[in-house]
């Protein structure tokens, strides 16, 4: 069988880290089986959703590399949908209510106060014809339920439980008769997602449906449409959701931690989704260079049930080992873009000392002259300049420099590197002075160690 897999957004908004971990878990998984990667862009909430938030999951997901085989927008399958509302309703598993918002609320209360379930009574099903046209004459228009597990006479549910072998969380069993007769039409004649995803699954052959937890109970009631409609079910795979560093939901904060916004931070794509794929498995959080290798690594048993926690601070420390580990290749043309020049000989020199790639600037402005040095110990660094050896330097040039200068003034440790830093950086820190001195050469560190400025 081939894998099928769909990744389906809302675009009410732009994608967040909650998202994309879906997101990657289905890549990988149709990846790990050379099987099709979906977008399908649920956009049923005509209010909500927008093209401007359409085109930014698009650019979202390019950034990461999660290219899809197939688009499809439900939006542009309203006639499908209310053929398959036909057939349901010939069947009588939908049928049409009346009520209003404010009556169904009402009836909620009073159950709640009887100490009942609130779940709907399904009074609109002892609606005679003439009770129905009498409502419509007054101006209502029905909403339409999905009528779960019932008797044949449509009297009575019937204490159903359904049951699936959960990819991610083993046997689960839902009890749809306690749960209300979900409206699947609204009166204004738009659909509802749990209706439309089943038809899309259905129609595009969909094989899996890897999402989050919080569809759980949706499982129980999709599966009976999936019966109710005469197609086979896809397998189903409940990933738990994200909790922050601190134990605490994450939902709040999703806004503040988009693709977006990381992007805009400087973050690495594939840091990105090394962490949220590795996140909430028994994998090691590493980075790794293409996602082909996070696919030779997926399996569902690696999934924990156990919410995953999401540390930004984590992620940003991952995206530093990304980059530390990147050979010149990959990143010389971004660095020409930042102006930076230096080669490959100024990549190996600070690379392990970045954050992100765009702090490679910093690094090149102290190694080209933007500098004001800070003259530490005035004495040392005109002794330190005196000494230092003619050029041409390579990387045995500082060993020869420090050799000298420890015989000269007999300082050593702290002592004699702390004033050498300050004075050839300007900085308190950064990356080694060794593989710096050759780069920055003789005639600026010169001048530097005797107190000129850029």
């Amino acid at each position: 069988m081939a894998v099928t897999v769909r990744f389906a957004p809302s675009p009410t908004g732009r994608m967040h880290v909650g998202n994309v971990r879906t997101a990657i878990l289905n890549w990988l998984f149709a990846r790990a089986h050379s099987g099709t990667f979906m977008l399908r862009l649920d956009d049923t909430d005509a209010e909500r959703s927008t093209d401007a938030f359409a085109d930014g999951i698009r650019e979202d997901l390019r950034w990461l590399g999660l290219a899809w085989a197939l688009e499809e927008r439900q939006s542009a399958r309203v006639d499908r949908y209310a053929q398959a509302a036909e057939t349901l309703k010939r069947s009588g598993r939908l049928y049409p209510c009346y009520e209003t918002e404010d009556e169904l609320d009402r009836k909620r209360k009073r159950q709640l106060a009887r100490g009942m379930p609130p779940i709907y009574d399904r009074s609109a099903l002892k609606l005679t014809e003439a009770e129905r046209s009498g409502l419509e004459r007054e101006g209502r228009r029905p909403h339409w339920r999905f009528r779960l597990a019932n008797s044949e006479d449509g009297s009575a549910p019937l204490p159903t439980i359904v049951s699936w072998n959960d990819l991610i969380r083993g046997d689960q069993t839902i009890d749809v008769g306690s749960l209300s007769d979900p409206v699947v039409i609204r009166a204004d004649g738009t659909f509802l997602y749990t209706f439309t995803s089943v038809v899309d699954d259905a129609d595009f052959a969909i094989t899996h449906v890897i999402r989050g937890e919080d569809h759980v109970t949706n499982t129980g009631v999709q599966l009976q449409l999936f019966e109710a409609l005469g197609q086979e079910p896809p397998a189903f795979g409940h990933h738990s959701l994200l909790i922050g560093a601190d134990g605490h939901a994450l939902s709040k904060r999703l806004g503040a931690l988009s693709i977006e916004s990381l992007r805009a931070a400087g973050l690495e794509p594939m840091a990105v989704a090394s962490y949220t794929a590795l996140i909430g498995t028994s994998d090691a959080i590493e980075p790794h260079a293409h996602l082909e290798e996070l696919a030779r690594l997926f399996a569902f048993a690696k999934i924990s049930t156990a919410p995953a926690r999401f540390d930004l601070d984590e992620l940003k420390a991952l995206n530093a080992r990304f980059l530390h580990k990147l050979p010149y290749a990959e990143v010389a043309p971004r660095l020409e873009a930042l102006g930076v020049g230096g080669g490959a000989d100024f990549w190996a020199a600070v690379r392990g000392n970045l954050s992100v790639i765009e702090d490679a600037a910093g690094w090149w402005r102290v190694i080209s002259g933007d500098v004001v040095p800070v003259t530490e110990d005035k004495e040392l660094s005109a002794r330190a300049a005196a000494l230092l050896p003619a050029e041409p330097w390579d990387g045995t040039t500082w060993d020869v420099w420090i050799t000298a200068l420890k015989a000269a003034t007999g300082r050593k440790g702290r002592a004699l590197f702390h004033p050498l830093r300050l004075a050839l950086t300007g900085l308190e820190d950064g990356p080694e002075l060794k593989v710096l001195l050759p780069l920055i050469g003789r005639r600026k560190a010169e001048r530097r160690l005797l107190g000129g400025g850029p």
